[in-house]
């Protein structure tokens, strides 16, 4: 993530205001630092935490727009949650005079106007102009460095000069999820995979830094912030997400929350894998999308839903269109795929504009979809459409809060959305997705059909002992809705669903884990399956 102000390069450039960018962002790194460096803490610790006692719990290096960041996170006495710790290479004060001078040219070199600045679609164009000048600037005052050394001091000179400064070194660590500003007063937290909510050691010094901040975001996507319209959701362009709070609407200062998209999704190998799904579980699944049956994905909070439903649409055939409809784009689809995604807007300063989910449902009926993908249903008239959408011929799928099956049928079914029993056997499928409140794993609970007497028949559910799905009972409807539609016996169902398992074991041998190449796997079988399922046997990968 880049963001840029109209008055970029008129800052102070102090450290708690610069800016680190995508050059090569989120890149773990194992490299030499550049000559005449020392690497040193950004911002300050959290605590004096040089003279407690410290527990190293992970170390690690990444890159961030070409400079090489550092990653300590460890435990200290008196502190009840982790610090994480970053470090940057510092530069000599004589080099730091020379790059000072360099930032006041860079103001009379870069021209770039007005209506440039505020253009989304010229982002890439400002910030190559940006980069080559900086670039020229440096070679022009350091005639006898090394490459390495003036990737570095372009950099150097880029976070010093533009956008969310510290903070957007955090958005380049891959291991991170979310970056949190709560206030002046306490440092930035960032959630972490694999150890949670951390305290960091970077500092936004004042309140108006945030709010400045937050303008930037609302600026890059043409929404304000202010204190009449203290609150901002805004989508940005790389796909993050950013929230925005203002005093007083938020009672201990301005908030920034940062939420990452991710740049490589997980697929169904690595569902697998960490054995958040078993492959006869995932056939069965593959088995009802193929056909075209229609289906829920629910859960809790944080149970991985979105993460679900992405997985789960590679399993569609690449000769059909799909529509996916989000209020923040979350969902990234294998290129192979026909998709058109859609994201819905909030309305203007003067209420006006509002594209809300249902006005982008009844839309994309004219869009001749095939498969149409609804981020989360939330009201009624969203499941109205939804169900209409159904029944007029094409395949739905939905993510939905609930805990349980039975619970999901009862939500649909009774206020606020108040869907008609008859309608639920639309639905084939409840797909159940669950977090372990103690551990934090997140595994598939439970598969379920719908019958026609609108009753949730649970064909799968979660052991969490044995950490395993386990059959309960035997299909009365989704397989009985295949053989219909197809004309396939149960006997050639099941090969089908042994194929699929085959399949499904062939990608995780052979580390198939890109949600592309899975999405080339995918389309292989369903346009070349003779030649595929040799593969497949022998086990060789795709040329």
């Amino acid at each position: 993530m880049r963001l840029k102000s109209k008055n970029a390069l008129s800052g102070s450039g102090s450290e708690d205001e610069s800016e680190a960018g995508s050059g090569a962002e989120g890149k773990e790194y194992s490299g030499k630092k550049p000559e005449n460096t020392e690497t040193v803490c950004v911002g300050k610790s959290s605590g004096s935490s040089e003279r407690k006692s410290q527990r190293l719990l992970e170390s690690y290096a990444f890159l961030s727009n070409k400079m090489p960041i550092t990653v300590r996170i460890f435990t200290v006495s008196g502190e009840f949650v982790p610090l994480y710790e970053i470090s940057i290479s510092k530069i000599s004060e004589n080099t730091e005079i020379i790059l000072e001078k360099i930032r006041e040219e860079l103001i009379t070199e870069v021209n770039l106007g007005l209506v440039d600045i505020t253009s989304t679609k010229k982002t890439g164009v400002i910030e190559q102009a940006f980069m080559d000048t900086i670039e020229l600037l440096v070679r022009k005052h350091f005639p006898d460095i090394d490459d390495h050394t003036t990737n570095f001091l372009t950099a150097f000179l880029i976070q010093r000069s533009l956008g969310m400064g510290n903070v957007e070194i955090l958005m380049d660590d891959p291991r991170l999820e979310e970056v949190a500003i709560n206030n002046s007063d306490e440092p930035v937290w960032v959630y972490h995979k694999n150890h949670g909510w951390l305290k960091t050691n970077v500092i936004v010094t004042t309140e108006d830094q945030i709010k400045h901040y937050a303008t930037m975001i609302g600026r890059r996507i043409g929404r304000q912030i202010s204190v009449l319209e203290p609150l901002l959701d805004a989508h940005l362009s790389e796909g993050d997400r950013a929230n925005a709070t203002l005093l007083p609407i938020s009672t201990k200062g301005n908030t920034i929350t940062l939420r990452k998209f991710s740049r490589d999704p997980f697929t169904i190998t690595h569902f697998i894998k960490y054995k958040t799904i078993h492959p006869a579980s995932a056939a069965l699944i593959w088995l009802a999308m193929q056909f075209e049956l229609s289906a829920i994905i629910a859960g809790g909070t944080a149970s991985g839903k979105t993460a679900t439903l992405n997985v789960l649409a590679s399993f569609i055939p690449p000769n059909q269109r799909i529509v996916s409809i989000e209020d923040t784009r979350e969902l990234q689809l294998p290129k192979y795929l026909h998709w058109v995604p859609l994201s819905t807007r909030m309305p203007n300063a003067e209420k006006k504009g509002e594209i809300s989910m249902a006005d982008l449902l009844v839309n994309s009926l004219r869009m001749r979809p095939d498969r149409i993908l609804v981020g989360e249903v939330r009201r009624q008239k969203e499941a109205e459409t939804l169900f209409e959408a159904i029944h007029t011929g094409h395949s739905c799928y939905t993510t939905f809060h609930a805990n349980s099956a039975e619970e999901t049928l009862r939500r649909f079914t009774h206020p606020p959305i108040n869907v008609p029993e008859t309608l639920m056997p639309a639905i084939s499928m409840i797909i159940m997705q669950f977090r372990n409140r103690r551990s934090g794993i997140r595994r598939t609970f439970q598969i379920a059909e719908i019958t026609e007497d609108s009753k949730v028949n649970l064909l799968k559910q979660y052991d969490t002992k044995k950490d395993v799905l386990v059959d309960v009972n035997k299909s009365r409807s989704l397989l009985n809705t295949i053989e219909l539609y197809t004309g396939y016996s149960p006997k050639e169902i099941n090969t089908l669903l042994r194929e699929k398992e085959d399949v499904l074991k062939y990608l995780i041998r052979n580390n198939v884990d890109h949600v592309d190449t899975v999405g080339r796997a995918m389309a292989e079988y369903y346009t070349n399956k003779e030649q595929f399922m040799k593969l497949v046997r022998s086990n060789k990968r795709q040329g």
